[in-house]
């Protein structure tokens, strides 16, 4: 499979990184069949493709006609049979490897042979999620950052069995649709989730042990390390619930330095998720 052969893309998941993956692509010029579960689901990530290109379109980063044009070209669907056509498909459900593996069953099936398939996981192992199909050296992991229309970079991870040409058309795959790539070994948490995951832990306990108030330590990292957001503020972006996923996964393959924070499981608890949820460290409209 060659880049230039690509002309339609399969998604997996309407959700915010599905359909954030799905704008991204349709805006380069793909025809885009973004797929979930439920009419519901769907129309939702339509939903919030549509205020992403609003945002957009009052930054000036694109036209009205050409958010027009970038969703005309995708279609949206709860039939997986659909993704039959699709050169390349992108999975973005639940990080849950249970429920990646059937997906990634059912596309096996049903996409043809050349058909390259690709995981957003953060943590879980690509070999893995490709070892339940027939083509593992077509499988790599598409790791893009939320939100994706924002965000440059895509974390290119390699199983054991993905061949170098896989690689090479998801590099040149992410550059197209415009976005900057870095590769990874198969291991626990990649790159990013591998480092970033115990820095939002232990800013989590720097609060809780109060070290300083939530604002302080969100600025002190700000300021202090040149980031855009703090670690408090950053779960909350994320997702609490995600991010004490992530941390569950590492810990269990990596041991204690990724021990999730007691007060991030207590808030997941709670049910204060972060943004999507109105609360989390800090209060949302």
């Amino acid at each position: 499979m060659q880049l230039e052969t690509v002309d339609t893309v399969g998604v997996v998941g309407a959700g915010t990184m599905g359909n954030g993956i799905a704008q991204v692509t349709a805006t380069a010029g793909y025809d885009v069949i973004m797929r979930d579960v439920t009419e519901e689901l769907v129309a939702a990530g339509f939903e919030e493709i549509q205020s992403s290109f609003e945002t957009l379109i009052a930054r000036d980063t694109v036209t009205e006609q050409e958010a027009e044009a970038a969703t005309a070209r995708i279609t949206g669907t709860t039939e997986m049979d659909d993704l039959a056509d699709a050169d390349l498909v992108v999975e973005a459900v639940t990080e849950n490897m249970d429920i990646k593996q059937s997906v990634f069953e059912d596309l096996d099936a049903i996409c043809g042979p050349d058909t390259v398939l690709a995981s957003n996981t953060s943590t879980l192992s690509i070999t893995t999620i490709a070892s339940v199909t027939d083509r593992p050296e077509q499988v790599l992991g598409l790791h893009f950052m939320n939100p994706v229309p924002v965000m440059k970079g895509v974390e290119l991870v390699v199983g054991e069995h993905t061949s170098d040409e896989t690689v090479t058309l998801g590099r040149e795959f992410a550059h197209d649709i415009g976005k900057e790539t870095w590769e990874a070994d198969d291991k626990p948490g990649f790159v990013v989730n591998r480092v970033l995951m115990p820095w939002i832990n232990e800013g989590i306990r720097a609060y809780d042990e109060g070290v300083a108030d939530k604002a302080d330590i969100d600025r002190g990292l700000t300021l202090g390390t040149n980031v855009p957001m703090g670690p408090l503020e950053l779960a909350d972006h994320i997702g609490l619930d995600v991010v004490l996923d992530a941390s569950e996964t590492l810990y269990e393959e990596l041991g204690d330095r990724y021990k999730p924070a007691y007060l991030l499981k207590r808030k997941v608890a709670a049910g204060d998720l972060g943004k999507k949820s109105g609360r989390g460290f800090y209060d949302y409209d």
